[in-house]
């Protein structure tokens, strides 16, 4: 058994048959990747190298702009059959807002375009436009955005962010009810 300066003293009584040589500090360890001491088993090197390794994975996967990216709620089960008509499309647009919003209170100047269909991804779907000036974090107003929201079945199915070609000559009603949203 090999030890260096940074590596712990084994117990070879507790090795099992098969192992295997680590390079890093010359140690040997169980097939499981389990480190053996003298006080017992315990993960070591092994789990602090893959958290170190996998923290960065994790933190892109939180990380980046929501631009471009579609928030699906339902699951499409493809195909061009005919969709039905969303008539609760207020409502659940309504319920989605709330959700979608980091903060749904003070929003100005909300309107919504009745559902037509379009053509999304290549399928027959309904989509309604809504346009809206949400509160920044820090209490000012920026530009009004516009998103299309698809429904799939007569339901809310997502939302698309980068909505300009999607609503394109949208005629928009006033939304007062998205106005007035709590938290």
């Amino acid at each position: 058994m090999v030890s260096g300066r940074n590596c712990l003293p084994i117990n070879p009584k507790r090795l099992s048959a098969r192992c295997e040589f680590h390079f890093a500090c010359g140690r040997s360890r169980t097939p499981l990747g389990i480190w053996p001491l003298n006080n017992g088993l315990h993960l070591g090197i092994s789990a602090k190298c893959a958290a170190i390794l996998l923290l960065p994975v994790a933190l892109a996967a939180c990380a980046g702009s929501d631009d471009g990216r579609d928030a699906a709620l339902t699951i499409d089960s493809g195909g061009n059959s005919i969709q039905p008509f969303p008539d609760n499309y207020r409502g659940e647009l309504l319920a989605f807002m709330k959700t979608y919003l980091n903060d749904p209170r003070g929003v100005h100047d909300a309107a919504v375009a009745e559902p037509v269909q379009r053509t999304v991804g290549g399928r027959l779907r309904y989509v309604s436009c809504v346009r809206f000036t949400p509160r920044e974090s820090d209490g000012s107003y920026r530009d009004p955005r516009e998103r299309a929201v698809v429904y799939v079945n007569g339901r809310l199915d997502r939302v698309v962010e980068n909505a300009r070609d999607t609503c394109a000559g949208a005629t928009y009603a006033p939304y007062p009810d998205l106005e007035k949203l709590t938290r």
